[in-house]
């Protein structure tokens, strides 16, 4: 199978940073409450003028700039996300037109929620591999502010707004590999962002200790999936980039594979659940940091709504 490999990221965060304590002013909470809950301090929302598309230009524009390719030498567009500015036309769409990528090339939206970027990762590469080119970009953004009741402490104190994006080159000759499932459920459930007939709002709803039983097993069963397909160890991974929904959530499973923590990035102490958005922010910051060499062997695992499950085995390999 011809595999992928990332070559460059790119990330966009709203301006308008949200703390526990900001939220303690509006619900029932507090810091300490969602911090030993969670491991999140902090989230970032969109202010006015700021939207899913804008971020997703800002990350993608910064992604493209960074790779040293072309714009005419992208072959594919994905954009993961859960909460697009509209129905139709899809953000990928806009994207493309804002950046004046080609239009001799598929472009499109993938709901897949917090798993969206894996899964759209797997789409490019099927795509590019039909394809007459080498390189495609893929964005997870969410806007989920939008959709969060700010009664319900049990949801809006999770989630954050952010964008991150990637661009991929196929190559024959690597470490690749993925794995995809799902199993319907309405356990993370949001009927939708307009006003339905009785004037009420659809917001996001969730069954807290369902999800979590949920993520503690794909976790470790993506990892299984994929080990069934390749050999290798977490020994052999430099990275591990975990959906960043609850830092409980990755701890339990470092604790049940008897894993090495300082393999696992977190960063939901300062982004919040950002969805679809978590992984390639995650990426991006690690990249930023300097975390990311080129070579480097990364482990990816999202999780959630569908309910939805996705692992990739990925070389990081910056031109």
């Amino acid at each position: 199978m011809s595999g992928i490999k990332i070559i460059s990221t790119g990330r966009a965060l709203p301006s308008k940073s949200v703390t526990n304590d900001d939220l303690a002013q509006i619900v029932d909470t507090s810091d300490e409450w969602i911090f030993t809950r969670t491991g999140i301090h902090s989230r970032y929302f969109c202010a006015e003028g700021e939207s899913a598309l804008t971020l997703a230009i800002k990350a993608a524009d910064n992604a493209l700039s960074a790779s040293k390719i072309t714009k005419d030498d992208i072959g594919c567009c994905i954009v993961a996300t859960l909460s697009a500015d509209y129905a139709t036309p899809s953000l990928a769409c806009l994207v493309q037109t804002e950046l004046g990528l080609p239009e001799d090339i598929p472009v499109f939206d993938l709901n897949a929620a917090c798993s969206g970027f894996i899964y759209a990762m797997e789409t490019a590469r099927s795509l590019l591999t039909c394809s007459g080119k080498k390189y495609g970009l893929v964005i997870g953004v969410e806007q989920l502010s939008k959709i969060l009741d700010m009664n319900d402490r049990g949801t809006c104190v999770l989630f954050g707004d952010g964008a991150g994006a990637a661009v991929i080159e196929c190559d024959d000759d690597l470490f690749y590999e993925s794995v995809l499932g799902a199993k319907g459920g309405k356990e993370i459930c949001c009927p939708g962002v307009n006003e339905g007939a009785n004037g009420s709002k659809s917001y996001v709803s969730m069954d807290g200790k369902a999800v979590f039983r949920f993520a503690t097993s794909a976790i470790p069963k993506c990892i299984e999936m994929l080990h069934e397909k390749v050999d290798f160890t977490l020994d052999d991974i430099d990275h591990v980039v975990c959906h960043q929904a609850n830092s409980r959530i990755i701890d339990h499973v470092i604790k049940k594979l008897k894993a090495d923590p300082a393999k696992f990035y977190k960063d939901m102490d300062h982004l919040g659940n950002t969805s679809a958005a978590s992984i390639a922010l995650a990426l991006s910051e690690m990249d930023d940091d300097g975390l990311l060499q080129n070579g480097q062997k990364l482990l990816l695992v999202g999780f959630g709504s569908g309910l939805t499950w996705a692992g990739m085995l990925i070389t990081y390999d910056k031109k």
